[in-house]
């Protein structure tokens, strides 16, 4: 993988810095497929598809998608 650097909020990147390793690389991981799905236009199903292959393949599960959603940090 390579590094890239994005603008955002002062907010968002005061936050970003202050969460642990691990929530960093699942934020990392859910953008790597944002990012691929917006410089990579797909027909919603196959980006969905993916999307949840590599979530599946990088340890996400149920219950993990369900705590990012719901954390209110």
């Amino acid at each position: 993988m390579s590094k890239i650097t994005i603008e955002v909020d002062n907010e968002i990147a005061k936050a970003y810095r202050e969460t642990e390793p691990e929530k960093q690389q699942k934020i990392s991981m859910f953008l790597n497929v944002m990012l691929k799905k917006a410089i990579r236009p797909k027909p919603l199903l196959e980006v969905m598809e993916e999307a949840s292959k590599q979530a599946i393949a990088n340890g996400m599960n149920p219950e993990i998608l369900e705590s990012i959603l719901n954390d209110k940090d």
